[in-house]
């Protein structure tokens, strides 16, 4: 029998689908906003980009051969409530979470995730041959469904995923779903708990992962530099967790992990509070602006807790994704993301919330 290089593939890496970010800007188009993809609405850090600049005359040598520095800082910004052995970096948070998937998964194993959801929570953990478990969020307010979740784990289910809030539909798990959710899963799995949009939440019972962290549960909060602090581009994330997943997990990282210029950069940011903090006020502004405009409208959407939102669209996803990207909005069908039929808006500065209202409003015919 003859054979081919594809009968020594791994079948588990055989593509059922494959995770596709946000489109690009067209050129041929002058004017346009990007409200796809979630970046920060304000653009980059100062700090972050002047950090940069500094570094640029050591890139001809290795950078850090560890995130040691970076984990010092990140320890001092969460006012020493963690220790610097208790963070894990990486170049982006979708490569901290790859990293955890290797360090814990064996062909196999089980992974639980609630869609709609981040793709690669399910995209990622196939590379090792786990067995994905989706346990849906709750119709119709995207609610967790804590009691499926935890029937549905088994002797082989090594990683559970809650996300909060929740990329793409901006919702959030108040604290006591996550009391009631870590007094009954067994201690032998790991939650990996990501808080990406964490700065942008303001209900009063919003939680992240670093209350259960502290109480030494196995749970990694789970982070970027891509939204708040406005560094997408320099792809770097981090996670933290009790010093002995920590320990555990970095035993696996490359040397020279991270970029000089995303350690910089990543440092500077956690410094420039203003910046910070200007960006989330921007957010929290706009999400109010345009959810008054959502409800003049018509325009069915959940209420969010992040720095975008999920609408039921007035017209089919895609023709209605066209029609906004004539008007110069560019916004993004959710459906490889668990929600079909759905769209993401992310919201943007002044100016492109307005212009996303103008554009509502030109073909609703309002």
């Amino acid at each position: 029998m003859k054979k081919t290089i594809e009968s020594i593939f791994k079948p588990h890496l055989v593509p059922k689908e494959v995770y596709k970010g946000g489109k690009n800007i067209p050129a041929s188009l002058k004017k346009i906003y990007k409200l796809s993809s979630n970046e920060n609405p304000l653009g980059a850090s100062p700090k972050a980009i002047a950090a940069m600049k500094a570094a640029l005359d050591k890139i001809d040598v290795y950078p850090d051969q560890t995130d040691i520095r970076l984990r010092e800082a990140l320890a001092q910004d969460f006012e020493g409530q963690l220790a610097a052995d208790q963070f894990l970096c990486g170049n982006s948070g979708s490569e901290v979470i790859d990293i955890i998937l290797r360090a814990f998964l064996n062909e196999g194993d089980e992974v639980i995730f609630s869609n709609p959801c981040f793709l690669p929570y399910s995209v990622f953990s196939r590379w090792y041959g786990a067995k994905q478990i989706d346990v849906p969020l709750l119709a119709p307010n995207y609610d967790l469904d804590v009691e499926n979740i935890l029937n549905a784990i088994t002797e082989r289910t090594k990683i559970i995923f809650l996300t909060s809030p929740n990329n793409p539909t901006g919702t959030y798990i108040p604290k006591a779903v996550l009391d009631d959710f870590f007094n009954w899963v067994p201690r032998n799995i790991v939650i990996v708990f990501d808080e990406v949009y964490r700065h942008f939440a303001d209900a009063e019972d919003y939680v992240t992962a670093l209350p259960y962290v502290l109480e030494g549960h196995n749970v990694i909060g789970l982070n970027s530099f891509s939204k708040t602090y406005g560094l997408a581009g320099q792809r770097i994330g981090y996670g933290y967790t009790t010093a002995t997943i920590a320990n555990y997990v970095r035993l696996i990282q490359k040397p020279f992990l991270l970029p000089l210029t995303s350690i910089e950069a990543a440092i500077g940011a956690l410094n420039d509070t203003e910046f910070i903090a200007e960006t989330v006020k921007t957010v929290r502004e706009g999400r109010t602006f345009i959810a008054k405009a959502f409800d003049e409208l018509g325009i069915t959407y959940w209420p969010t807790q992040a720095n975008f939102f999920i609408i039921d669209p007035p017209f089919p996803e895609m023709e209605f994704t066209d029609k906004m990207m004539e008007e110069g909005i560019m916004v993004r069908p959710v459906s490889q993301f668990g929600a079909p039929g759905k769209v993401r808006i992310t919201i943007g500065n002044k100016e492109a919330n307005e212009a996303l209202v103008n554009a509502l409003r030109k073909i609703m015919g309002a």
